[in-house]
């Protein structure tokens, strides 16, 4: 499986720049995955629908990412909230944390990597300062830890 990574300024075109790559290598017969980690692109306009065979789409939603994983931490931690007099948080009580975003789009293409029906992953990234910090994201905390 190959990764491409389409970053720039807002405004540069880089989200048509990803669907139209995505979708030529759909129509090329590959397997393509578009992900993008902004759940408001405008993807599906742009590929028509239905979309093409061989060609998915996904967004990540960071905000249902974040909440998701939390409450499932304390569903596996119900024991120890329990002890400490604690109650669990439902998922709409929860605000996602600063950060947050990075960490759902790496985990997006974690999983995206794990596929085995995909040939290309085209990720549509945010504007290239973030997706710098985004992609050094687990160095550094390999570095910090």
């Amino acid at each position: 499986m190959h990764t491409l990574l389409i970053t720039g300024p807002g405004g540069s075109g880089r989200t048509t720049v990803a669907a139209a790559t995505a979708l030529a290598a759909a129509r090329g017969g590959q397997r393509v995955l578009l992900l993008s980690g902004d759940p408001g692109d405008p993807l599906a306009q742009l590929l028509g629908d239905p979309l093409p065979p061989g060609l998915s789409v996904a967004a990540v939603d960071c905000g249902q990412e974040f909440r998701d994983e939390l409450v499932a931490l304390q569903e596996r931690g119900s024991a120890l909230l329990s002890m400490v007099g604690a109650r669990p948080l439902s998922a709409e009580e929860l605000t996602e944390l600063p950060g947050s975003e990075q960490f759902a789009l790496l985990r997006a293409l974690r999983r995206a990597a794990a596929t085995p029906a995909t040939d290309l992953v085209v990720v549509d990234l945010p504007p290239l300062h973030q997706a710098v910090a985004t992609l050094a994201l687990p160095a550094q905390l390999r570095r910090y830890l």
